[in-house]
């Protein structure tokens, strides 16, 4: 999963680099409105890539599964109201 995250990530990242750069070394001289109009599109793949990059996949682990610790795990479930204890 990692991998392929990563991979998506680099594609994504020289994607938006290649624009940014053909933008301003031969697409200028034809337009520079699309020029700017490249630069626009390779402003907003990063933050796109950093989604894809940090997405939680069905394998990996998230903050609030079970740590393995029973007691631990308990008191989590009790202070987010998943499971109340029986009262004596």
């Amino acid at each position: 999963m990692y991998a392929r995250r990563r991979r998506a990530y680099f594609l994504l990242m020289g994607g938006c680099l290649f624009l940014f750069v053909s933008a301003w070394s031969f697409v200028r001289l034809f337009s520079v409105e699309a020029a700017v109009a490249l630069c626009v599109v390779a402003m907003v793949i990063p933050p796109v890539a950093a989604m894809i990059a940090n997405r939680r996949g069905p394998d990996d682990r998230w903050w609030d599964d079970p740590s393995g610790d029973p007691k631990s795990d308990e008191w989590w479930d009790e202070l987010d109201g998943k499971r109340r204890r029986p009262e004596d």
